[in-house]
């Protein structure tokens, strides 16, 4: 079968090459993929800025239907419309793993770069892994609900309180979930971007936000700032737009080093904290969030690539046109 796929190390050297069919080993399933999203972590796979093992298939965020499963794996879950965690494999000894925080397992392996993902039209996980979606939800939108999965980890119970004035640097994908998950968390939401995003903040604005960019007035006193766009710009103005006592929450990754005035943390007392992809915890509060309806994917997805169009799909994600892409094999 044919996947996008790391062939070598270093920038570039990204292309859609034959793959092995998995196999479903036991306690394992194999899906066929409905559609798997384009994160920012494959472009900083691509670019060579993130850790991996190549040859490997891309690919993390997966909406799929059990196709095959293996021995000890109850026969009910064929035909089910799952995503699925992105661990292939932890210790399961160390500290963290037996704390339920597998996210910071030294040796875990995750699919889409380590272990071949979801940019193929099959892909193999383990069953503890998977979660059935609700009927309702379309696998294309579906294919969300890891990075929504990321933001919970990011913003778990507490960090924003109910009248928190909030404000999300960034309204990508990752900014726009986040902010419904703040919002969800009873928090006052605000979403800052660049003048050339004002495509993705009228989405924010149809979820019910308001919005600014950083050619209007400077915004500043929030309770809570959650910088998702992974730039020194953007870290800059959410450090600046603290109150003093306030909250950092870093979601976006930048893949290089940043300098910033690191200092303000110290200035205003800030407390800062962030999240390393996410946990069973995260991924059960995501679920839960889109059944009630408090976070909607289906606004942020902006279209569904044939698996042979990748590199259109990556230069759009590049640019910032539109905000999700999935890949559909």
């Amino acid at each position: 079968m044919l996947g996008v796929t790391k062939v070598a190390e270093g920038r570039g050297n990204v292309a859609l090459v034959e793959r092995p069919e998995p196999r479903a080993e036991r306690g394992h399933v194999v899906l066929e993929v409905a559609a798997a999203g384009i994160c920012g972590t494959d472009l900083h796979i691509e670019d060579g800025e993130y850790a991996v093992r190549p040859p490997v298939t891309m690919g993390h965020e997966v909406c799929g239907v059990v196709g095959e499963v293996g021995e000890g794996v109850d026969s009910g879950w064929v035909g089910a419309r799952v995503v699925t965690e992105t661990y292939f494999s932890t210790c399961g000894q160390c500290d963290y793993c037996l704390s339920g925080r597998t996210n910071l397992c030294p040796d875990r392996r995750s699919i889409g770069s380590f272990v071949d993902g979801g940019f193929a039209p099959r892909v193999a996980v383990p069953v503890g892994n998977l979660h059935r979606i609700p009927e309702a939800l379309h696998v294309h939108a579906a294919a969300l609900t890891e990075p929504l999965a990321c933001c919970c980890q990011s913003l778990p119970p507490g960090a924003v309180q109910a009248g928190d004035r909030v404000l999300v640097v960034g309204p990508g994908p990752i900014g726009l979930l986040a902010a419904q998950v703040a919002r969800a968390q009873g928090g006052e939401v605000h979403l800052r971007g660049t003048p050339q995003d004002e495509a993705r903040l009228g989405v924010a604005r149809t979820l019910g936000f308001d919005t600014s960019t950083t050619s209007d007035a400077a915004v500043d006193s929030f309770d809570v700032v959650v910088e998702c766009s992974g730039r020194e710009s953007g870290m800059t103005a959410a450090l600046e737009a603290a109150r003093r006592g306030a909250r950092y929450v870093q979601i976006g990754l930048a893949g290089k080093p940043v300098t910033i005035p690191f200092d303000l943390v110290c200035f205003k007392e800030l407390t800062v904290t962030s999240g390393n992809a996410s946990t069973p915890a995260s991924w059960d509060r995501a679920l839960g969030l889109i059944e009630s309806g408090s976070v909607r994917l289906e606004p942020l997805l902006s279209d569904a690539v044939p698996l042979a169009e990748w590199e259109r799909a990556f230069a759009a994600t590049r640019r910032g046109d539109g905000i999700k892409y999935v890949l559909v094999p």
